[in-house]
């Protein structure tokens, strides 16, 4: 016995295959949200200024220490910068930026983290201290390990794409990313 298939066979199945897509992708992103770390007793991390580059902009940073480092930055397009206050025994979560950053301690003692290094090296920054993060999927995580001190940092982050149209969030110069295990904290 041959089946006629009409439009509303053909309709009702596609219906069904976008729903179950649908479904898929839902699960998919909440359980890739589960992976996420955020930040801890961020106290307040406003952003004080963001702007384009009048005129075309390439970046280089080269950091000279036990290894050397260039990161390049063709054609960089926004800057932003952000005062971040972690209050006692706080951490920024797990998280990458799009663009190099250049970081200035403040107040307090930062610990940082690399999430590549398998022996968790803790690298401390103290107040006074600069350092370049160099973005661009370097995973990281910030910590203030004090019991009794903010830790403030002021952040310049380089090549941030342009921020999506209202109500979207803001804060695209932050890449959230998954525990990546090399930590015992």
């Amino acid at each position: 016995m041959k089946k006629t298939i009409t439009w509303k066979t053909v309709s009702t199945f596609a219906t069904h295959k976008l729903a179950l897509f649908i479904i898929l992708a839902a699960i998919t992103t909440a359980a890739g949200a589960a992976l996420m770390t955020p930040g801890w007793q961020i106290l307040s991390a406003p952003v004080v200024a963001r702007a384009d580059f009048a005129d075309p902009t390439d970046l280089k940073f080269k950091v000279k220490g036990g290894a050397q480092e260039v990161i390049h930055v063709p054609e960089a397009q926004q800057t932003v910068m952000q005062q971040i206050v972690i209050g006692p025994g706080g951490h920024t979560g797990w998280h990458s930026h799009p663009g190099p950053v250049v970081v200035l301690v403040k107040s307090g003692t930062m610990s940082f983290y690399d999430g590549d290094d398998p022996g968790c090296t803790e690298r401390s920054y103290a107040a006074g201290q600069a350092f370049i993060d160099s973005g661009q999927g370097h995973v990281h995580i910030a910590r203030n390990e004090s019991t009794t001190d903010n830790l403030e940092v002021w952040a310049t982050y380089f090549d941030v794409p342009p921020p999506p149209p209202l109500p979207a969030p803001q804060n695209n110069f932050r890449i959230d990313a998954p525990d990546p295990g090399n930590c015992s904290f």
